[in-house]
């Protein structure tokens, strides 16, 4: 099991990130991608390690290594959500969400609003069909 990415440093959250979001990336793609990037050894170094600690696997392809996440993307992108509900809402949804619709350059559409409605619908729902099992 995949340690939470809440354990990294800020340049191996930046490295995970980047190979997340790319879902397979060598260190000179990782390289492009990150701010202020470091030299090419240290890209590749910091791949190493985080594979040593279980974040990331490897591949060769061709000339070169490429490296994926070890985990499966969606548990990765739950844990990075928690972290960051912790961290900056107080582990508050309305907090969460109230800062995501008002940090939006042009707002939510109304198609993007509407999902999110169906989404609380749904959550609702679940949520009383749980209770009314437990209370059985």
């Amino acid at each position: 099991m995949t340690p939470p990415l809440s354990e990294l440093g800020r340049r191996e959250r930046q490295i995970m990130d980047v190979v997340i979001r790319l879902g397979r990336a060598a260190a000179k793609d990782v390289r492009r991608e990150l701010p202020d990037p470091p030299t090419s050894s240290t890209v590749r170094t910091m791949l190493r390690l985080l594979e040593q600690k279980g974040y990331l696997r490897h591949e060769w392809e061709g000339p070169r290594f490429v490296y994926f996440p070890a985990s499966d993307p969606d548990r990765l992108k739950r844990s990075a959500v928690r972290h960051l509900m912790h961290t900056f809402f107080g582990n508050s949804i309305e907090a969460a969400v109230a800062a995501m619709l008002g940090n939006t350059r042009h707002g939510a559409s109304d198609e993007e609003l509407e999902r999110v409605a169906r989404m609380i619908r749904r959550a609702r729902r679940a949520r009383r069909s749980r209770n009314s099992r437990s209370s059985s």
